[in-house]
């Protein structure tokens, strides 16, 4: 039977800045995406009818589904249905901030349009993921970028973190659109376009310009998630920094034996992984 595996990665935000408001109701921002080695896998299979299987029965349960959702906008595009079984290993925290439903959305739109040989272009697909969600394209050629507008406009340039990366997600929920809805645009005092690779060898300096905009909101209302960015630092982290609108942290440690001293601490409560 034909069968298709793709990886769908994390990413984290190297600060994010919520700059205006647009009249149509979205958000202008900046930010840096950077991908994660933290994958969720998707396997597409050949099927009489469309299946959507999951080994996290919370995704199965609702229709309001990702996956599910790009695999109709090509239904729309291709004028009739996909009859596939799609199942998706999940390991990425939902709601966390990282990325995780926009990155599966866009590898059922990269997968399909290779196990159908659709032969849909870059720039179909990157509508389509437009469509979906404002993160969505990132993910479809997933490199460090800058990121502006609402997040659909990138730069892609040359930034490699050679230190390890610790993510810790307390399991807090946050919805994007809630924490949009309470955030005050601000044009920061710091552009991230500015941000070069030589920033991550000063990460005083980094802490000093990087922020992210949510955080203030995340932390207003849940408290423990500000009080998990300082045990981070305590932990020997460098730099710290919730990721897009929370809840996950991530620190950056000077080497593996502290981020992994920490990782093993923090993982008797929450949800941790170590990129090096």
């Amino acid at each position: 039977m034909k069968e298709l595996k793709i990886k769908a990665p994390a990413k984290i935000n190297i600060g994010l800045n919520v700059v205006s408001k647009r009249q149509d109701g979205y958000h202008n921002i900046e930010t840096i995406f950077y991908p994660l080695n933290l994958c969720d896998q998707l396997t597409i299979k050949e099927a009489g009818s469309f299946l959507f299987t999951s080994n996290n029965n919370e995704l199965t349960s609702t229709p309001d589904n990702l996956i599910v959702n790009a695999k109709e906008e090509l239904e729309k595009e291709r004028g009739e249905k996909i009859n596939v079984h799609i199942h998706l290993d999940k390991n990425i925290p939902i709601g966390g901030g990282l990325g995780g439903g926009s990155s599966d959305a866009a590898s059922t739109l990269t997968g399909l349009n290779k196990f159908l040989e659709l032969n849909l272009d870059y720039e179909k697909l990157f509508n389509i993921a437009l469509s979906i969600g404002s993160d969505v394209p990132f993910f479809l050629n997933p490199k460090p970028c800058f990121a502006e507008s609402r997040g659909e406009k990138f730069s892609y340039f040359n930034l490699s973190i050679s230190n390890p990366i610790l993510i810790v997600n307390p399991g807090i929920y946050i919805s994007t659109k809630r924490a949009y809805e309470q955030i005050i645009p601000t044009k920061p005092e710091f552009s991230l376009t500015d941000i070069k690779q030589e920033h991550f060898d000063n990460f005083n300096e980094l802490k000093e310009k990087v922020k992210n905009d949510f955080e203030q909101v995340v932390f207003s209302e849940f408290p423990e998630v500000e009080k998990l960015k300082k045990q981070i630092y305590k932990s020997g982290a460098s730099f710290v920094l919730m990721s897009g609108s929370g809840s996950t942290l991530f620190g950056i440690f000077k080497d593996f034996a502290a981020g992994w001293k920490a990782k093993k601490k923090f993982e008797k409560d929450y949800f941790t992984y170590l990129q090096n």
